[in-house]
């Protein structure tokens, strides 16, 4: 458990306020690496504005958004933030069966979604040094070249919400504990 304050509107500076207020509007909760980030004023407005427009102006779907956080957070061993992405890619209309494999570290059945996973994978592994071949497979399953370039924002992003995650250990949600996550198992979902 966490020894950092989690915050929510109600407990949060000014500063941070409005973000928490908005995601209490969209999850009906503050999800807890939000509350933690909250901590800091900038990684927190960072965050929210990153994501904003990651999801306002990116052009991949919701789900696709999905399977790349969640492979970010199972690439990064961020427990809270599997079981979060995994509540989250469920809604966003991500097949059981690939939100399972995911969790699992293994490539999905949907080659689009495999082709998407494992060149976020391989963008994480390689700290951003890939070769050719990885392009070259990622555009081949339909993506493109300005979409190599959001799967670094996808990174950035969850770099935010999963290390934050891994220092802090933040209890889930209730929403969320159905999903809970190690590495290496895979429960609920």
């Amino acid at each position: 458990m966490t020894s950092y304050r989690i915050h929510t509107a109600a407990t949060a500076t000014e500063a941070v306020r409005e973000p928490l207020e908005v995601l209490q509007g969209a999850f009906g909760f503050v999800p807890a690496a939000a509350g933690l980030m909250a901590n800091s004023a900038a990684l927190l407005n960072t965050f929210f504005a990153a994501f904003g427009y990651f999801r306002g102006t990116g052009t991949f779907g919701p789900a696709e958004r999905q399977v790349l956080l969640l492979s970010n957070a199972v690439a990064n061993g961020s427990e809270w933030a599997v079981a979060f992405h995994s509540l989250e890619a469920l809604a966003d209309g991500v097949e059981p069966d690939v939100v399972e494999a995911l969790r699992r570290g293994e490539a999905p059945g949907d080659e689009r979604m495999a082709a998407l996973s494992a060149f976020t994978r391989s963008l994480i592994a390689g700290r951003g040094h890939i070769g050719e071949a990885e392009v070259t497979a990622f555009e081949a399953a339909g993506f493109t070249g300005e979409q190599v370039f959001e799967v670094v924002t996808g990174i950035a992003i969850s770099v935010m919400t999963n290390y934050t995650a891994n220092v802090a250990r933040p209890p889930l949600e209730d929403a969320v504990a159905p999903y809970a996550w190690t590495a290496g198992h895979s429960t609920g979902g």
